[in-house]
């Protein structure tokens, strides 16, 4: 049984972290995505098992009290999201290493937990205002949900200390470039 290393890519919602994960898994073919559960609604385009395990609020907590999560947290009032034991060895054992695109708080917990394993990366955005722009300018939140994101945004930017790496998102070609020099290192270190 293999355990590779993992990479973990939080920031507040709008940061460019999902848009940076994309890019490096195009680059990095010894790479998967590790999709979380959540018991949001679908948005968009999205699909169960792509872009997550969407399951009911009763089998997430069901899953929680069975320790089936190596991560979770109540993301917003209501609305859990997690990461699953079973998501990580599922790519371990394809022999690949695992990205994550994870929230601050669960970032955090997944670095405490694999250590050196893990590289923790922060994607800071330029700044909250056009953190703001951007939320605003996807059209897929309501004026309520768009509020409870900048509160918690204001949040998590102060969490970037506490991270591995803190990766500027000022120009996106930029920091995806910057990214992929990040990640080849931590990967090629002890292989």
């Amino acid at each position: 049984m293999m355990q590779g290393k993992l990479i973990i890519f939080s920031a507040p919602s709008g940061a460019g972290k999902t848009t940076i994960v994309r890019h490096l898994l195009k680059k990095f073919p010894s790479l998967s995505f590790s999709i979380s559960a959540t018991t949001r609604e679908l948005r968009g385009s999205e699909t169960h098992e792509n872009d997550y395990y969407f399951i009911s609020k009763e089998d997430f907590l069901h899953k929680i009290a069975h320790q089936e999560f190596v991560e979770f947290e109540e993301v917003y009032s209501g609305t859990f999201y997690g990461t699953l034991r079973s998501e990580i060895q599922r790519i371990w054992d394809e022999g690949k290493h695992v990205i994550f695109d994870i929230d601050v708080e669960g970032g955090l917990r997944l670095k405490r937990k694999y250590e050196d394993d893990a590289l923790a990366i922060f994607v800071q955005p330029p700044s909250l205002e056009v953190l703001k722009e951007r939320l605003t300018g996807r059209g897929t939140d309501s004026q309520e949900k768009l509020q409870e994101r900048f509160v918690k945004a204001e949040k998590e930017l102060l969490y970037a200390d506490k991270f591995d790496i803190v990766l500027k998102n000022y120009d996106l070609e930029t920091a995806c470039a910057e990214a992929e020099k990040i990640i080849g290192e931590f990967l090629s270190v002890g292989s």
